[in-house]
């Protein structure tokens, strides 16, 4: 009997590229999604120190829905560097305005804080409507 655990090597990991419509779903939801398609959580061959994880393409960010009160209540804050300038914005206006970076924010957040974390957010397309220009990549429609 084998006890080992396989370990996936860097050239037998094969990307895919996979689109996710946000339109009428949890912002959370579909960024926790996203975040496990970068990392690879749904492959047999997933390994969590490796980045094999597949290209992500999420569609309709500004038709994402927020629950409850977060609208009103959520803040998004970000630090300039200097003395007294942090910058804060309601998810009201950042959904109305940016809603590829409050998307871009929650995935964000649902990776590894660490060097593995920022390679994995290079493979993730973001955009407000229905139209992508990774047409060529021939995505896959992702269901959950």
């Amino acid at each position: 009997m084998n006890n080992t655990t396989y370990s996936v090597k860097k050239n037998e990991i094969e990307r895919k590229w996979y689109i996710i419509d946000a339109e009428g779903k949890s912002l959370g939801r579909v960024a926790a999604e996203a975040a496990k398609l970068l990392r690879g959580k749904h492959k047999p061959t997933f390994t969590p120190n490796m980045d094999n994880g597949d290209y992500v393409i999420v569609i309709n960010c500004a038709k994402a829905v927020l629950t409850g009160k977060k609208l009103n209540q959520k803040v998004y804050t970000h630090f300039t560097g200097y003395i007294g300038n942090m910058k804060k914005t309601l998810a009201k206006d950042m959904m109305e305005n940016k809603p590829e970076k409050a998307m871009m924010i929650a995935i964000k957040g649902m990776l590894p804080h660490n060097s593995l974390g920022r390679k994995m957010l290079t493979k993730v397309r973001v955009y407000a409507g229905s139209v992508h220009e990774n047409a060529a990549q021939k995505p896959e429609l992702w269901k959950f």
